[in-house]
């Protein structure tokens, strides 16, 4: 019998899938779950026993949330990354290591086909076919969603009539947790209008008032959150639980997709957008003028590739080593404030803090220089423009 990989969520789409390559196309299936942050204990022991039930001949839970943060997200924080300074790749950066993770185990299994359950009209799609075709160019790729161009209404009708009931109610969302955010969409981001309403969003206001958190970087890595140290990891999940409480960091995602078309998705950030901006704010105080400038370009342009699916590209080992390299100063504490639904960043403490020094103080006061010394700098500053603006008589009107 022929086997195949599915790269499995436990949701309508992919519980299709399994149950249509083993009941129309005489699969064997073995399913996979790469788990990178969005499942607890009890989820991943539920989605393993509908695996088996939907007809898995064999389901494997690979969690990878370490690798998924050193080979990921910390170079999402080194760059600063937000798409269309908005979206923290919440759901692009884990695609492409679901993808790599799925591969390398339908390698490991001898299958000799892998599947996904992406439809022909997002970028899902991109991601996972760039990763297989590279990584294993042998193996053949199979969409059924895609393929047979099916409705959401149309799974469940299949689900249901080979003795599967799936929720629609639960359906009319489609989540997405990870450690590095969460999406969610539905009929309202199928509009440009309309917003999500507050109970889509998977977490609910629960605190009120005002909470101050610190956050410990050294070298750009988020090591310790309220005076305790960790690995940067389980920070992230901490401070999620602590920001999320307060429905801080929801918002919706409007961009141009890989496939040319515009796209609108909610989302749910709170750790991602708090250590992002955090971590800005100190580079600010720690890092020079062309070190800010350089980084925000490169940390852009691989933002871009990584949302695309371009990951394995050599460029990008290229540009985590400039990125790598910009972050030996970037140590220090950053004070935030949480607020229901939103943060504001108090301030920050660090010995390579570049404001904090004797040569002077932005509009009050010049211990480095000299009265002279500032008027001799200015006049040659302004060479260029003044003899550009003498030769070309310009009036400046």
């Amino acid at each position: 019998m022929k086997k195949v990989v599915l790269a499995y969520s436990g949701g309508l789409d992919t519980s299709y899938c399994l149950k249509y390559l083993k009941n129309e196309k005489g699969y064997e299936v073995h399913t996979v779950l790469v788990d990178t942050g969005g499942f607890s204990a009890e989820e991943l022991t539920a989605i393993e026993k509908r695996a088996y039930e939907l007809g898995s001949a064999q389901h494997a839970n690979l969690t990878i949330l370490d690798k998924y943060y050193d080979k990921a997200i910390k170079y999402l924080i080194f760059g600063n990354v937000l798409k269309n300074n908005t979206y923290p790749l919440s759901v692009s950066a884990e695609r492409v290591f679901q993808a790599i993770e799925a591969i390398k185990y339908a390698k490991k299994v001898g299958a000799t086909a892998i599947a996904h359950g992406s439809t022909g009209a997002g970028n899902d799609q991109i991601r996972f076919d760039l990763i297989f075709q590279t990584i294993a160019p042998e193996i053949e790729i199979i969409t059924p969603i895609r393929d047979l161009k099916l409705s959401r209404q149309e799974e469940v009708d299949y689900l249901a009539q080979n003795g599967v009931h799936y929720s629609w109610e639960k359906a009319q969302y489609s989540i997405n947790k990870g450690l590095w955010g969460t999406s969610v969409g539905g009929k309202e981001t199928l509009t440009s209008g309309q917003p999500l309403p507050s109970e889509a969003y998977p977490s609910q206001l629960q605190k009120e008032g005002e909470e101050k958190v610190t956050l410990h970087f050294e070298q750009g890595e988020l090591v310790g959150l309220n005076g305790k140290t960790d690995k940067p990891s389980n920070n992230i999940v901490a401070l999620e639980k602590l920001a999320s409480a307060y429905a801080i960091g929801r918002d919706i995602h409007v961009g141009d997709t890989i496939i040319g078309i515009k796209g609108r998705v909610g989302f749910e950030a709170a750790a991602p957008l708090i250590i992002i901006k955090a971590h800005h704010l100190l580079e600010k105080h720690t890092l020079g003028k062309w070190q800010q400038y350089w980084k925000e370009q490169l940390g852009n342009w691989y933002g871009m590739l990584f949302h695309e699916g371009q990951f394995l590209d050599p460029v990008m080992r290229n540009i985590e080593t400039f990125l790598q390299d910009t972050q030996k100063t970037v140590n220090g504490t950053v004070t935030v404030s949480l607020k229901p639904y939103h943060f504001s960043l108090d301030g920050i403490e660090s010995e390579n803090d570049l404001m904090n020094t004797g040569f002077g103080q932005y509009g009050e006061m010049n211990n480095a220089w000299t009265s002279d010394d500032a008027k001799g700098f200015i006049k040659i500053l302004g060479n260029a423009q003044n003899i550009f603006s003498s030769v070309n008589k310009l009036d400046h009107d």
